[in-house]
């Protein structure tokens, strides 16, 4: 069994890979992105899953699971636009998008997802 974290600080490590599975921490938007729409933020966080995944060995064709957490309901439609157009066709994971609250209230939306590398 073989166990890597990578970027690991004190509360949490950027991804956790336990043999061939990624686990990502969640993802919020960047800090230019983060006055923006949903749409904005959404597209932010979507590039900084790919980044992540790309540093660990993986990509969205990968993506075993999604949690979208959003803070307001409303947003569902508008993230949902952001989110089919970056999913590659036949490869949507398992997925899960729930309201809660956000760490920081200019934050919108916040997503982890769990991947195979390839």
């Amino acid at each position: 069994m073989t166990i890597q974290r990578h970027d690991t600080q004190t509360r949490m490590s950027r991804a956790v890979i336990h043999n061939d599975t990624a686990y990502l921490c969640g993802q919020v938007p960047g800090p230019d992105a983060r006055t923006g729409d949903i749409t904005e933020q959404t597209t932010s966080v979507l590039s900084r899953v790919d980044a992540l995944l790309q540093e660990i060995g993986s990509d969205r064709e990968h993506m075993l699971s999604a949690t979208i957490y959003l803070a307001d309901g409303e947003d569902v439609a508008a993230m949902n636009a952001v989110w089919d157009a970056w999913v590659p066709d036949g490869h949507a994971p398992a997925r899960t998008c729930i309201t809660a609250p956000m760490p920081a209230k200019e934050l919108k939306v916040e997503i982890t997802v769990t991947a195979a590398r390839k």
